[in-house]
């Protein structure tokens, strides 16, 4: 599955672990992508968006 939102691109992000001692690990911060219907273009589709584009109403959401 892609960790990409469709309407703002947002994808993972990289940084550092950093422990007590200082040790310094790689790791990665996802975005909260969710599957959703949404009208775009008055036709319904599936797509992958964050859930701070579906709060801040980028998108409509289709009817079942």
């Amino acid at each position: 599955m892609s960790l990409k939102c469709e309407i703002c691109d947002k994808k993972p992000q990289f940084g550092n672990n950093v422990s007590h001692a200082n040790n310094k690990t790689r790791r990665r911060w996802k975005p909260n992508i969710k599957k959703l219907r949404v009208v775009m273009k008055g036709s319904v589709k599936t797509i992958k968006i964050c859930t701070r584009c579906i709060k801040s109403g980028k998108i409509t959401k289709a009817i079942k």
